[in-house]
């Protein structure tokens, strides 16, 4: 994510607007049509906005624990037709509960729990997450 670790701040992502655009600009440079986009944690940030915008333009969504969900209305939710899994681990107190609260406005979704995983479910149970992915990713048209 541009400005996080070692990257450099980038001007472009001060902003939603400005986060939207660079990920719109990043799917056109990598020519993806119609793509699912996992959203972990922080890029909720980017993620978010770009679904809001354009959820049109993507298969599906899948986010996982992301920041940034209190930023838009239960109206804003609603709005958003893409087929959407919200995923996470149980034993993610902080952000999972603030991010299912938000998140199941929309009216597309499922959500999968992964017993015994953290924040980061995809690392603490790579198989349990994997099956879910692929589950939903199966029933994608």
């Amino acid at each position: 994510i541009p400005g996080y670790g070692d990257s450099p701040p980038v001007e472009m992502v001060v902003t939603a607007q400005g986060r939207r655009t660079f990920l719109d600009h990043v799917l056109q440079e990598l020519g993806m049509q119609r793509p699912v986009l996992v959203s972990p944690s922080m890029s909720g940030r980017f993620a978010l906005p770009f679904l809001l915008a354009h959820g049109d333009r993507l298969a599906g969504f899948v986010p996982i624990a992301p920041v940034g969900t209190k930023d838009y209305t239960a109206e804003q939710y609603r709005g958003v037709q893409t087929p959407t899994l919200i995923l996470y681990g149980d034993h993610d107190t902080g952000l999972a509960p603030q991010a299912l609260q938000n998140l199941q406005h929309l009216p597309e979704h499922r959500v999968a729990v992964l017993p015994g995983a953290g924040h980061a479910c995809y690392l603490d149970k790579p198989e349990d997450f994997h099956r879910a992915l692929l589950g939903f990713l199966h029933q994608l048209k």
